[in-house]
């Protein structure tokens, strides 16, 4: 893992700084020193449309074939088989009366399950 390789995800203001209130409110007390903890976004192929994204986590973990893009301080990790199919791809996040989620809208995706989640 190299962090001169980066991924085409980008993220949204609101999406940073709800992401940097996680992490400075995190306990990292397990954490060792020097690490920090990232943003992984993981697609892996299943549900019923053909691939879904892995639940968003914040993690000090790195990988090999690892892809980090930086933010501001906010670091977002992309593993090597998910960063074709995010490139042009915005991470959100919504806060709205009716929701109050991350998301990511990504114009790779020609369609989606009736469920919603999965996409192809």
């Amino acid at each position: 893992m190299t962090d001169t390789l980066t991924h085409g995800l980008e993220i949204t203001e609101a999406a940073k700084a709800e992401l940097r209130r996680h992490i400075e409110s995190a306990d990292v007390s397990d954490l060792e020193p020097g690490d920090k903890l990232r943003l992984r976004v993981e697609i892996k192929v299943g549900g019923c449309a053909g691939f879904q994204y892995l639940p968003f986590v914040l993690t000090p973990e790195l990988r090999e074939d690892d892809m980090i893009k930086d933010f501001d301080g906010v670091e977002v990790v992309v593993d090597s088989m998910t960063a074709p199919f995010i490139t042009g791809a915005t991470f959100d996040f919504v806060d709205t009366f009716q929701k109050r989620a991350f998301e990511i809208d990504n114009p790779n995706s020609q369609g989606s399950c009736a469920c919603g989640s999965s996409f192809n």
